[in-house]
Formats: structure tokens, sequence, C-alpha cells
């Protein structure tokens, strides 16, 4: 059937601050829906409470509610708006949750609001664990055996009735929390404790545990006519046991025989069908028995889940954008196929490359925290690599996560300790892939791999392959490898760098030069969902070796942005907002814009955003290529945070243009030498400071400068690897430790300002003028790291004088560094005085932070002075903050309950939400400061 007419205004609910479980995927797929959905002529309304995402930004929606996601905030703009219906399966968990909520205090039938794209009944059969296993009974769906507790006692009950080992999953939570797995009686009773408290409703499923069984995911789509359509296959690397967020996810499915698939796809759309009417997406996970394909049904999301947007990027097919239209009226066959144009959107995508995802995790952050992948999840975000096989797509996406690996081994960086390796191996943690191929490369057979890590042999026997062509490779020397072998090691994802590090003394560059001599060039192929059946319209891209080359090259004016990688904790989704708006900017300005980056979670890797999308890691030998194919203008770094800023080097020194602020000027920034001798001729207060490649020279600068210092490596983000010390002895150890992890680095040591208070500015240059875009002042001392801390704009308590030393003190070191696009300063004020910690010319977090505080679109107005098509007096700048706006920090500590929770000089939080309040006097701030005093008296 046709829309229904009668909707004409919608409400998004939005998924809050990015946590672990929980991330930038719903920002994705919020974007999407909102877009779609205004396409159709309908009044877009969304709420969250995070200020760093595109999805809370104008140019998404028609109405934006920055405000905390409770059933106070809904009512609200209910009031305002006339809301027609409400969309709650673009926000994840907390969006369901608060539906739910919502319709249980008669929120929606008191404003006459629809509920459209799930049925509530729906959400209460999926995620009480015991109403959906009955009625997978009912339908004749395998499950495990389990019984429900809602008690001590009653899991007591189940577990002697089932036997171990089990597994405990608490109801209503998200990313696996209290979930675990329980393989001895002794252990049961801690771990049911855990379940029952991590659930709201304190109930939870005790289940038998199915270890070693392989895990699969399917993505459904379902009309008003009960059509159903398989968006995508999935199949987990990782074998049952290990959270579905945190394993190595394949797609299409590899190891999965024809009937086993066709019997899974059966009951899953049964499964859809049986869970309510209602039109959408919906993500169904199942578990087969490598042994028989005994096929038992895991648990089903009626709602856009993380795997919605990693299948919407690997087949190119937008899921959340289809089931925004049939989530008001339309049928699968009435919308059009956005990839053709010419046929519509009720088919299956084909796939005729391979996707790898890979998750990214951030346990140097969380010292002392259990490394082992269980059923809870515990990374941060994650890469996809897309190759025309499997080990092809895999090194790709080892390139992509940015942990100094050129792909799955040959690089320096693996591990000869089998003792080591092996426990590894039964112990998985984030680097299992990379130990199973250390495994085999010591001569481990195949067979003992697979027995302790119960990963199918297939993948297994993939990785030994890569084996077994480094030990060919080693017959040669670069001069005389056969141009077929050669050929063949590029298809199967080795980069230049392993090759060199493979075949000793020669460099990448010297491999590369070879290759190119060899006439052995990357081709693009166009992502097209349908495997090139029919014409694609979609600028969307992946390298590979082969003979045809898709990405036709326009005569345009070309501006690459380069992306931000894998979320982790100091670079998170604020950068990937910035990258958009340089991307729309770019085009505003009559240049065609492409992006390169490999996060799926992004819309920055939407295919609609940019004039043309390289799936590709963002790696030098990569970006290299798709430069030396485009031949841009000019490529954009400041926005990519630390990941493209790194690449500034290596394109200064191949003479490609830096689009803004140019690479000396960045790097006497980055370079906390360098810096610091900068601002001593400007005749700004800085802390002392010295540099130090020894713990010897280190003790020797410490009892120079005085303690406390601040110890830190440069060219750092998110304060890594930054820590305070107090004397000689933690002094030591500090440096010893910095120099192990980051040789060649030289440690920073600054006198540290005790108790001093600390504030930052944004700012944009044109290399004339400088507008401070925004002035904060954090809650929290000097110590703890920004991104941790508490701002509030404008500043709350800074004299006036302590704010013109600021101001000042901007304008100068913009000036000094000729400063084109954005500048981030952190200062310390202590005793009025005002000191420059660090200055950062780029995107910083705070930006997207002050852009929706004030309502201006900063980023936009930055983009276009870096590319040099406007003055900032070209700009007529309103602000629109009536008080003043608080950002506030989230932390996902749950997930390492064993960590010390301690704030200092390395961040730690994974996303922030935003608050607004109308003056000093609110409740909400007067807590907040009485904090500070907490902190200012410890």
């Amino acid at each position: 059937m046709p829309k229904d007419t009668s909707i004409k205004s919608i409400l998004i609910i939005g998924s809050g601050p990015i946590i672990i479980g929980q991330a930038c995927e719903f920002d994705y797929a919020g974007s999407q829906a909102a877009l779609s959905l205004k396409d159709e002529g309908i009044t877009v309304s969304i709420i969250n409470s995070n200020p760093a995402t595109i999805m809370t930004d104008k140019v998404i929606a028609d109405h934006v509610y920055l405000l905390p996601l409770t059933c106070e905030s809904i009512e609200k703009i209910l009031q305002e708006q006339q809301i027609d219906a409400v969309l709650p399966t673009m926000g994840g968990q907390t969006a369901l949750n608060l539906c739910i909520e919502a319709s249980e205090r008669g929120l929606w039938e008191k404003y006459d609001v629809k509920v459209i794209g799930v049925d509530i009944a729906a959400i209460e059969k999926t995620e009480n664990r015991e109403a959906f296993r009955q009625l997978m009974v009912d339908i004749g769906v395998g499950v495990a055996k389990s019984k429900i507790a809602n008690s001590f006692l009653e899991g007591k009950e189940a577990a002697q009735e089932i036997g171990f080992p089990l597994v405990i999953r608490p109801s209503y939570t998200l990313g696996g929390k209290g979930a675990g797995f329980v393989h001895r009686k002794e252990e049961f009773d801690a771990a049911l404790s855990r379940g029952l408290q991590a659930s709201p409703t304190h109930e939870v499923l005790v289940e038998q545990a199915v270890l070693g069984w392989k895990e699969y995911e399917l993505e459904l789509l379902r009309d008003g006519n009960d059509n159903v359509i398989i968006i995508c296959s999935i199949e987990n690397f990782d074998p049952m046991g290990i959270h579905t967020g945190d394993s190595i996810t394949v797609a299409p499915a590899m190891t999965l025989s024809d009937r086993c698939y066709q019997s899974m796809r059966n009951q899953a759309i049964k499964m859809m069908r049986a869970i309510g009417k209602f039109a959408g997406g919906c993500n169904v996970q199942f578990s087969v028995n490598p042994a028989d394909e005994e096929i038992i049904a895991i648990e089903i999301n009626p709602r856009v889940s993380r795997s919605s947007a990693l299948a919407s990027k690997a087949t190119g097919y937008p899921i959340a954008k289809i089931a925004a239209k049939l989530a008001i009226g339309y049928n699968l066959d009435e919308i059009e196929n956005q990839i053709t144009k010419t046929t519509s959107a009720y088919f299956e995508p084909t796939l005729d490359y391979v996707i790898v995802k890979i998750p990214r995790w951030n346990f140097d952050k969380f010292k002392g925290a259990n490394r082992q992948l269980g059923l809870q999840m515990k990374s941060v975000g994650e890469v996809m690599g897309i190759g025309r096989s499997f080990i092809e797509a895999l090194q790709k996406a080892c390139q992509s996560l940015e942990i100094n690996r050129a792909g799955l081994g040959a690089d320096g960086r693996q591990s000869r300790n089998l003792e080591e390796i092996m426990y590894s191996l039964e112990h998985p943690s984030w680097d299992r892939l990379f130990h199973i191929y250390d495994a085999l490369s010591l001569g481990v057979p195949i067979e003992s791999v697979r027995k302790v890590t119960k990963i199918d042999r297939w993948f297994l026997n993939q990785i030994a392959d890569v084996v077994n062509l480094e030990n060919e490779l080693r017959r040669y020397s670069l001069n005389n490898i056969p141009e077929d072998f050669f050929f063949t090691l590029k298809q199967k994802g080795f980069s230049d760098t392993q090759i060199a590090y493979i075949l000793g003394n020669v460099t990448e560059e010297d491999v590369y030069q070879r290759r190119k001599a060899l006439g052995i060039n990357r081709v693009y192929k166009m992502v097209d969902t349908c495997a090139a059946e029919f014409p694609a319209k979609t600028p969307y891209y992946y390298s590979t070796y082969e003979g045809e080359n898709e990405s036709v090259v326009s005569d345009k004016k070309k501006i690459i942005v380069l992306g931000s990688g894998p979320n982790r904790i100091g670079q998170g989704i604020e950068f990937d907002y910035s990258c958009v708006h340089g991307l729309l900017a770019a085009k505003e300005s009559g240049f065609e814009a492409i992006m390169i980056n490999c996060n799926p979670e992004t819309v920055s890797t939407d295919f609609n955003m940019a004039d043309k999308l390289y799936f590709e890691p963002v790696y030098w030998e990569h970006v290299r290529e798709i430069i030396e194919l485009e031949k841009p203008y000019g490529v954009i770094v400041q926005l990519g945070g630390q990941t493209a800023l790194k690449m500034a080097e290596k394109m200064h020194q191949h003479g490609i243009r830096i689009i803004g602020t140019s690479f000396n000027d960045m790097d006497v920034a980055e370079d906390r030498g360098r810096f610091s001798d900068l601002l001593k001729d400007l005749n700004i207060p800085y802390p002392k400071y010295g540099v130090a490649e020894s713990a010897e020279e280190a003790l020797e600068v410490a009892h120079e400068v005085g303690y406390p210092v601040l110890v830190r490596p440069s060219y750092v983000l998110g304060g890594q690897g930054m820590s305070i010390v107090i004397n000689d002895e933690d002094l030591e150890k500090a440096v010893v430790s910095l120099l192990k992890n980051l040789p060649g680095n030289r440690v920073l040591i600054d006198h540290f300002l005790d108790r001093a208070a600390e504030a930052e500015t944004d700012s944009i240059s044109d290399g004339e003028d400088v507008h401070i875009i925004g002035m904060m002042e954090h809650i929290e001392p000097a110590g703890i790291h920004s991104g941790d801390s508490y701002s509030v704009l404008p500043p709350f308590d800074l004299s006036d004088s302590a704010i013109q030393q600021m101001e000042e003190y901007t304008a100068k070191i913009a000036n000094a560094l000729n400063v084109r696009g954005l500048l981030n300063i952190q200062f310390a004020i202590k005793d009025d005085k005002v000191y420059v910690i660090e200055a950062n010319p780029r995107a910083s977090r705070t930006v997207p932070f002050i852009a929706k505080a004030y309502d201006v679109p900063y980023i936009n107005i930055a983009a276009k002075v870096m590319l040099g098509v406007n003055k900032l007096k070209d700009f007529t700048i309103e602000r629109k903050l009536w008080g003043y706006a608080i950002k506030e920090p989230v932390f996902s500590f749950d997930k390492f309950p064993e960590v010390n929770k301690e704030l200092g000089p390395e961040m730690k939080s994974t996303g922030e939400a935003i608050r607004f309040i109308p003056n000093l006097q609110d409740p909400y701030f007067r807590a907040l400061y009485k904090e500070k005093s907490m902190y200012l008296s410890r």
C-alpha cells in the first residue's frame, strides 16, 4: 500500500551518549531514517542528548531536541509539536526502553501518537527471555535448554536441572551486560547475583551453554504486506561464547551449507512474523552445531541493530532508510532501489566480494581490566575491510585498526612465545587473531589450533595460506619476484610494508616502486548490491587487484576528506561529525567531495554523503594510491582526528597539498618541545618543561622543573600514556613504561600546576582574523583530561583578566602557527595567571558541542575557510545560547568493574551528553560545583 498520509510529523528517539554496546551505528541509522522521512515531506523531530553526532544537527532534522532521554522530555516535545507518530527503532535499546516506559505511562495514547516500525508487544516478547523461549517452542524453532529465574533460589534450581556449563543472560540489558558463562558449580552463585542485579526486572535466563557452536546473524526487512527479504547473512569467525560485538564477523557467510542456510532463512522469517505485525527491520541471531548443523535461535531484535549498519555498508542496501519508509506504510515493491535507480527495493542483495569486520578495543585505557572476551561486550569501535577474497578483506581490516599492524602478520610485531600464544588461543582477547597467525607460522598444526579455538577449519586454512605465501616469498629478492607471484601477494592483501619486511633490507617505497614498474596497480570496484547484474549508480568503491578499474575519474576539481578510522576512547564520533560537515562544505563550494574511511558505523561512510566514497583503510599505501588516481586539488586532514593528522607528514614529503594549516605549523603544535619554544618566543606563560630520551635524563629534568610533574609522550591523542608523578621512583617507572611502548619517542616532562583551574578555547582563523567560537571552563581542576571533565560554556567563574589573557593568547598562537581553520587551546589558570598547556590546530572533540550549544554550523564555516573560498568576515554569526551549556562525559566502567575508576590525565570516557541550564543557581550545576570542591580538597 502507499504511505500513510495521516502521518505528517514523526518523532525519532535517539540513543543518547556513546557507551560500550551502543555506539555511533545508531547515529548512522537515525540520520538515514530522518533524511528518508524528510524526502517524503514529513516533518521530523529528533530527541537525543548527544551533541557529538550528525544526527543532532539541523542538516538532518526539522526540530532537534538536545534533552535528556526521559519521559518528561518526551512529554515536553509532544506539548510543543503536533507529533503523529514515534519511530523508536533507530536508537538502540535506549530508545526502545524509553518507548515502552512512555507507553506504560500512557503518553502515546494521551497525545494520540502512533508507535511505528515496531509492535510494543513484540519488544516484550523479544526482551523477556522466558517469553521469547516459549514463543520459539510454540512455533517450532529450536532453542537451548533453559529456565527463567527471578530469585536466587529459582536460579539454583534451574542450574541443578540443566547442568553445567551454563550461561546466564539478564533480561532487558544492552551489550550483554551482566551475562556470563559458568563452567563450574563453585562459580555459579557470584555469576547469578551479577545477572540478577544487572537486569532492571531482576530476571535472568539460566541456559545451556553451546560453547564451540558456530554463530550467525541474518538482517531482515518486512513490509505491511508481510513480504520479508534477507538483506545479509553474517558469520562470526569466533564461535559461540564471545559477544557478537566483540567477534570478528564475515559477510556473506563462508562456511554455511545451502541446506542449513535455507533452513535458517525459513526460521528467521517465521520468527519475525511470530513476534508481531509490524513493518521494519529485524536482526536474528542463530547458533549452529558444527557436527550435525542443528540450528537454535539465540535472540531476535525487532529494531535496527549494531549489525544493521555493518550489513548496510557491506551490501550497499540502506537498511535504515528503507525501514523508515516501510514504517510509514510503503511496501518494498513501491520503493526505489537506491543503487540501480531502475529496480525496486524488493530484492535481496548479491555480493561478489567479501567483507570482514574486526572490533577495536581500548584495554590500554583500563589498566588491570580483565581482557578475556565473553558474553559482555568490551570493544569500543570497529573497522571493515572489503576484498575479493576473505584473506584480502581480513588483511585490509587489520591495516585499518590503527594498532601499528601492516596486515595480519609479517610486520615485526609477531609473538614467538609459544606458551603465551597457546594461552591466548584458549583465552580469547583482542589479539587472538594475530596469535592464530603466530601459532601457524611457528608450525603448530591447524587441527591443534582448531581444537583449542573451535574456529572453523576453513578460516584457519585461509590464514595458513598467508603463512605459506610468506615462506615462498622468502626464496626471492625484490628484483626477481615473478610478476604473477607478486600479483598474487597483492591479491591476498599483503601491504608493501609486509613484503619489505619479509624480504629484508628493502623499504616500503622500494617495494612500491618495483610493483609500479611491473604494472601491478590497485583497481577500484563498485559496491553495487547486485553483482553487476544491473547497472549501478552508486559512487561507492573498494580496491583490489584485477583487470578493470570501475572508478571513473571526473575532470572536476576534487577535495579528499580523510576519515577518523575506528572509534576509540579519545577519538570518537565527534570527528566523524566534522568529516561529514567537511564533505558538505566542499560540495557547497563547488568541489567534488571524496571520502576515505573504513568505519562501518559512521555517517561519513554512507554512500549518499560524499560525491564518491572509498571504503578503504586510512593507511598510507591505500590513501596514496587513491590520491594518485583522483589527483585532487587538496586533502583535508584537520577533521579526522589523529588518524588523518598522522598522514600529514607523508603527504608533505610527497608534495600533496594539505588544505588549511600546513604540515610544518601543525608539527610545531604537535611536537611538545617545539611548541614550548614557540610560547617562549611569544612571551606566553607555560609550565616549565623538559624533554628526555631516557630515565636518567627524565630525573634531571624533573629536578629542574620541580615535582609534581606531568609525564607524556609527543604526538598522542586522548592523553594516552600521560601520568602525574610526585617522586623519582614513580617517574622512573613511568618513563621506562612509555619508552618501552613507544620506542623512538621522546618523553615530555612538564611541571604540573597543582590545584589550577582548567579552561579551553576553540577558534577559527582565516589567516587575518581569529574568531573564538567558544570558551569553556572545566568543573574539575587541571590534572583530569579535558575529555573526562564537565565543561561549562561560557565560563562560570573566571575573572575578566583571565578571560582577556585567554583571548589574547588564542589570537597570538593562531597567528604564529599560521592557522587556516580550527584551533583548540587548553589553559591552566592559577592565581589569576593563565598558562598554555597545549594547542591543537585541528577539529577538537568540543567543536560539535559548541556548534550545538550556540546553534551555529562552525565546522562548515571552518571548512570553507580552510578551502579558501570564504573569509570569516563573509559570515554573519548569530549565537542563540541563553544561559549555560554543560558537556557531561559518560563512562562505561560497568564493563570493567575491576579497574581503577579515578580520573586523571589519560582520557577514559566513551561519550558525552549536553545539558542546558538557565543560570548558575540551577540545582544540577550547584551539585557539580560541590563536586569540584571535593576534587580540590583531596
